[in-house]
């Protein structure tokens, strides 16, 4: 039997098929112009990046020893059955290459996960994401390497933990919405943590994926098209770098809606919550291309990282020795996380049969109702 990658078309309807491939033809020439448009500008707007001063070169930084690193991701899914949903979030860790000089601090992936079952709520992929985010702070908090990666922005925690925190009262009835309002003040720890990166021999990098920021575009003046990290790509030679800038600011000012809390705990972690919102005033964007094989990654830092040359250079010599292989457009650990840890919504439906025997096993009266009841119809998931 042929895989759905073997016949990617074989369940739509023909006439659906032949459409898309003529309108493909289309989309081709548009994209054609676009690269040719940036083609013809590339000398220009180097130049204005050169004049600017906003280049540099990972060869003129300070020379280091290769850092210990790690990565850092984490996932989420929800299992939508008849009468319940059974709900799981992860975060996953993963050490990056280590060289032979250096000691291993974690051989084997560190993790922490949520596994439940809840009643059906809309509002349960809000809060599950926000714990499954919280979990990845605590992880990479607690990592003991030089140089530790983060997937996505370093503004997202509080984006998912101020949605969740809106949400609580109306999922008041879910277990996970309890749990994450206990978690909430190692939440804001830990994130105090990797933003203010206080100890010199540790940083923490943001390296999100996709991203439609425009910080250095907009300065320069360029189409607004085109976002930094896809413009950058064609414009940065390997072993180029920008030089770091403030994270474009949001429409409306930073803000974490902390009253769902109980008083005790609200006062405790006002304080914190405050410090938060004033350092992500302070992160740092930079993009940097260590090899040809690489698009421009956008990495975002705490200013503390990106005002000390000696740690700048810690941090980009970790990644150009994480990205040494064609194979990943990521830095190592951070691919090895992310590829293990999407696993868990595959493994969410056998989760949910070995429950379904476990029951069937004692339940005294009629097994269809066992099988109705846990029957499941679809799973959502996010990473």
């Amino acid at each position: 039997m042929m895989t759905f990658a073997e016949r990617p078309f074989g369940e739509l309807p023909a006439a659906l098929v032949e459409e898309v491939l003529q309108r493909t033809e289309n989309l081709g020439q548009k994209l054609l112009q676009d690269f040719e448009r940036v083609r013809a500008q590339r000398q220009t707007w180097r130049a204005q990046l050169q004049q600017a001063g906003w280049l540099g070169r990972d060869a003129e930084l300070p020379y280091v020893p290769i850092p210990t690193t790690c990565g850092i991701d984490g996932a989420y899914a929800i299992e939508r059955l008849l009468t319940n949903d059974l709900v799981a979030a992860a975060a996953v860790a993963v050490e990056g290459l280590t060289p032979p000089s250096e000691t291993r601090h974690w051989p084997e992936p560190r993790h922490r996960v949520w596994v439940e079952t809840e009643t059906h709520e809309t509002e349960t992929t809000t809060i599950l994401r926000a714990l499954m985010i919280g979990m990845e702070l605590e992880l990479a908090a607690q990592a003991p390497h030089e140089v530790v990666f983060l997937d996505g922005s370093l503004t997202t925690p509080l984006i998912y933990c101020n949605q969740a925190l809106n949400r609580c009262e109306a999922a008041a009835s879910l277990e996970t919405t309890a749990h994450f309002r206990q978690q909430v003040p190692d939440i804001l720890a830990a994130y105090w943590t990797v933003l203010a990166a206080t100890r010199t021999d540790r940083c923490w990098l943001a390296i999100p994926k996709y991203t439609t920021k425009r910080e250095i575009g907009q300065a320069m003046g360029w189409p607004a098209t085109h976002d930094d990290r896809g413009l950058l790509s064609f414009l940065l030679e390997p072993g180029e770098y920008t030089r770091p800038r403030r994270l474009q600011p949001p429409s409306e000012p930073w803000h974490l809606n902390l009253h769902p809390l109980e008083l005790e705990m609200r006062a405790k972690v006002e304080p914190l919550a405050e410090k938060i919102i004033a350092l992500l005033g302070e992160i740092q964007v930079l993009y940097y291309r260590p090899y040809p094989w690489l698009p421009a990654l956008r990495i975002e830092m705490s200013r503390a990282v990106a005002e000390n040359q000696a740690r700048l250079a810690i941090a980009l010599h970790g990644i150009r020795h994480q990205c040494g292989t064609p194979a990943m457009m990521e830095p190592y650990p951070l691919y090895m996380a992310d590829r293990m840890v999407k696993h868990l919504s595959k493994t969410i439906p056998t989760f949910r049969q070995i429950t379904s025997q476990q029951i069937a096993e004692t339940y005294q009266g009629n097994l269809d109702d066992v099988f109705f009841g846990l029957h499941g119809y679809r799973t959502e998931s996010g990473v």
